[in-house]
């Protein structure tokens, strides 16, 4: 730990009292924890030449929560003080009514340490950072005569936790998290387009400040800018399409991840609902959530209830074998947590949520799966999408793609979105390369109202069948 630690008990609040009034809360109850953060973090932005925005943000707070079945009591406060808690416990305690639970067993412990516990907003000064920037402004600009526009973003944090649970033991973590974006603008013939790419993981900032990296990704973004300026409109109807790797697991999170979360199962309102143990995906096909990957964005080494992170396999070779699941999930369906109880904040309660999710690779080489294509879509980068839960329907909208044809990758085309449904889109996987790649770092997931950060990965994939929406001409 760092001399900044958090120590929530030493500055505002006494664990003994702290620990007294969490067990008058949960009394009787299934299950419950204190949950106190301290949160940090920064973000400047530089566009167009000029700084737009420099930002530092700091809060602290608690949540408390009392389980009793179905029913969750929350309450939670900025002010970390024993009249807070109490105030805090009164609200919580409605959820257990007479009691009569059995307190469920505190997680297991895990010595894991996934990443640096260092603060990343550190590792520069505010002058050096904004310096960075303008380096990257004249580079991107430098690159191209058909730039018009750069902009830079570098973000950090550190988020702090403590987890104090009703039979004593307490759990704790240091999360940092670090990012660089890059996009750009192009003009020619009076067409402009942009392009942009980026990403870090829970690691220091100097790591994305090094020329090797900052460099890489202005001319990344510089390239897919120049792809769409040579971009035709899509073409639309049934056909085969090929993803790339790594990004492009954006649709595996939303179609298919979101849907074997153990909320959703136990409800029956997920497409999967009911069906572990059986054939769900095509042959050769296995999803992974994994939240124990060394430094990157989705992991965590013990989630928000203080269950360590786990490596789930979700499907293997087509077979469904589990989901993703929170305490109170788990324990209202007879199985284990899986540690991925997550919570934007204090002030939000847990529910089941992904880490990082990805499917294995297979064997056949990437060229192979786009020559055996005869007429539909290579896309490799994906935008904004929507998911319906309840059976699985998808849209997502592409940032790269190519029309192919007999094989051969044609012009780039700009407005194509896929559509389908997460649980024909697995069975209709006819080709895994051996490629898998995880993404850069980029990923956000929200969930009834709350956003985490995630990880998603995939190898290059051919699913046939899917319909093709494009763009006016």
């Amino acid at each position: 730990m760092t001399d900044t630690a958090f120590r929530p008990f030493e500055t505002h609040l006494d664990e003994a009292t702290a620990l007294r009034v969490l067990r008058a809360a949960t009394d009787g109850a299934d299950d419950g924890e204190l949950f106190l953060e301290r949160r940090r973090s920064e973000q400047l932005v530089l566009d167009d030449g000029r700084v737009k925005n420099a930002s530092y943000d700091a809060s602290e707070g608690f949540g408390l929560r009392a389980v009793k079945g179905e029913v969750a009591g929350y309450a939670h406060s900025t002010e970390i003080s024993e009249p807070a808690l109490k105030r805090a416990a009164e609200t919580a305690r409605l959820a257990v009514g007479n009691g009569g639970g059995t307190l469920a067993d505190a997680p297991a412990r895990s010595n894991a340490r996934l990443y640096t516990d260092a603060d990343p907003m550190l590792d520069a000064s505010f002058a050096g950072k904004i310096d960075l920037l303008r380096e990257i402004d004249a580079y991107a600009r430098g690159l191209d005569r058909r730039v018009v526009q750069v902009s830079a973003t570098i973000s950090a944090g550190l988020q702090e936790i403590a987890i104090l649970r009703p039979e004593g033991q307490q759990f704790r973590d240091t999360r940092p998290m670090a990012r660089l974006n890059i996009s750009v603008i192009v003009e020619q013939g009076g067409r402009r387009e942009s392009g942009g790419t980026g990403g870090g993981g829970r690691h220091g900032l100097e790591r994305l400040m090094q020329p090797a990296h900052w460099q890489g990704v202005a001319r990344e973004a510089l390239r897919i800018a120049l792809v769409n300026l040579e971009a035709v409109p899509a073409p639309a109807g049934t056909m085969d399409v090929v993803l790339g790797a790594g990004w492009p697991g954006i649709l595996l999170h939303e179609a298919i991840g979101h849907g074997l979360e153990g909320d959703f199962n136990r409800k029956q309102t997920s497409a999967f609902a009911g069906k572990i143990g059986q054939q769900i995906a095509a042959r050769g096909v296995t999803v992974l959530d994994d939240g124990t990957i060394p430094d990157r964005r989705g992991s965590i080494s013990v989630d928000d209830e203080g269950t360590p992170s786990g490596r789930n396999v979700l499907i293997e070779d087509g077979i469904l074998l589990g989901y993703m699941q929170d305490r109170q999930n788990a324990r209202l369906m007879g199985v284990a947590a899986t540690g991925n109880g997550r919570r934007e904040s204090h002030a939000h309660i847990p529910m089941p949520r992904m880490t990082n999710t990805y499917m294995l690779g297979g064997h056949t080489p990437p060229a192979e799966i786009v020559a055996s294509l005869k007429d539909g879509i290579y896309a490799v980068g994906f935008g904004g999408g929507q998911v319906d839960i309840t059976n699985g329907k998808f849209v997502f909208s592409c940032t790269e793609a190519y029309r192919v044809q007999n094989g051969i990758i044609g012009a780039p085309v700009k407005g194509a979105t896929l559509i389908g449904d997460g649980a024909t889109a697995l069975r209709n996987i006819r080709a895994l390369g051996n490629d898998m790649a995880l993404d850069p770092g980029v990923g956000n997931c929200g969930k009834a109202g709350q956003w985490v950060p995630v990880g998603v990965g995939q190898p290059t994939l051919l699913i046939g069948g899917l319909t093709v929406g494009g763009s006016a001409a």
